[in-house]
């Protein structure tokens, strides 16, 4: 097995137990564990909640589709309108679809895309609760993307494309599938300084969004690469992982080192146009 295969495979194992101990048991991988604490089940996985942004005041906010897994809110600066076409890349239960819905009201429609079925399963059990017609949620990888090109007025995505490791051909397909005009607002991390190889190297890590992550220039050097526009940070915030974490592939030495370079985290919200 190729290492990309390898690193989606470990992604879409982490992704799945999490839909499904969603489904299992409150206060593990959902939103009633305590503010500030770990809403995963494992104690050698990373803090899906680490990350999480505040969505129970958001018009559309469905509390059962808030896994804790995003960075960021990216539809605060998509620019979402009544009637546009929303895509949402690494949907998961549905929590940004169900917030762009409400933006998009009766008139448009919202696609949720996720390769973990588990997730596209639990995203479409929260819509039949809900009883939406113009929301869908699609199988499929960001890389080959089920849609045909020039659908999209808006693509959204909240801490998923670190995990991709063919960043270029995520973006590329992104530009395909929007319309002449559209544009994409993704939050997603990026690296302050050097990230140690153990950190990259670690699955647990990975899956949490972190290993993933490149620096901010890189980061918008393969965006301009796939022919994107007026490429904008409209927010960044530091991202905070507890030492246990860390400690988890590095020896408290190296972790010392490690905060002594200035290295770290960072979400970055980023807006470009077609």
């Amino acid at each position: 097995m190729s290492d990309d295969k390898q690193l989606k495979e470990i992604v879409k194992n982490k992704y799945a137990e999490i839909a499904i101990s969603a489904d299992k048991a409150s206060g593990c991988c959902g939103t009633t564990a305590p503010k500030g604490k770990s809403s995963c089940c494992s104690s050698s996985d990373v803090s899906y909640s680490i990350m999480n942004d505040e969505y129970k005041n958001l018009d559309g906010y469905v509390a059962d589709a808030d896994l804790q897994l995003g960075c960021g809110i990216p539809t605060e600066f998509a620019g979402i309108k009544k009637g546009d076409t929303v895509v949402d890349l690494g949907s998961g239960a549905g929590n940004d679809v169900f917030v762009a819905r409400s933006l998009v009201g009766e008139e448009g429609k919202v696609i949720g895309i996720d390769f973990t079925p588990e997730m596209i399963e639990k995203a479409n059990k929260n819509n039949r609760k809900i009883g939406y017609n113009n929301v869908e949620f699609i199988l499929g990888e960001i890389e080959e993307m089920p849609l045909p090109n020039n659908t999209a007025n808006v693509i959204i995505s909240n801490c998923v494309l670190n995990l991709v490791p063919n960043k270029v051909k995520a973006f590329s397909e992104m530009y395909k599938t929007l319309k002449p005009g559209g544009h994409f607002c993704v939050s997603d991390i990026v690296v302050i300084g050097n990230l140690p190889e153990k950190i990259r190297d670690s699955a647990a890590l990975y899956a949490g969004c972190v290993s993933g992550a490149v620096t901010k220039d890189e980061y918008i050097s393969l965006i301009e690469k796939t022919g994107f526009k007026n490429i904008e940070v409209k927010k960044a915030k530091d991202i905070f992982i507890p030492d246990e974490y860390y400690l988890q592939s590095l020896a408290k030495e190296e972790l010392v080192q490690f905060k002594l370079s200035g290295s770290g985290l960072k979400s970055i919200t980023v807006v470009a146009y077609k």
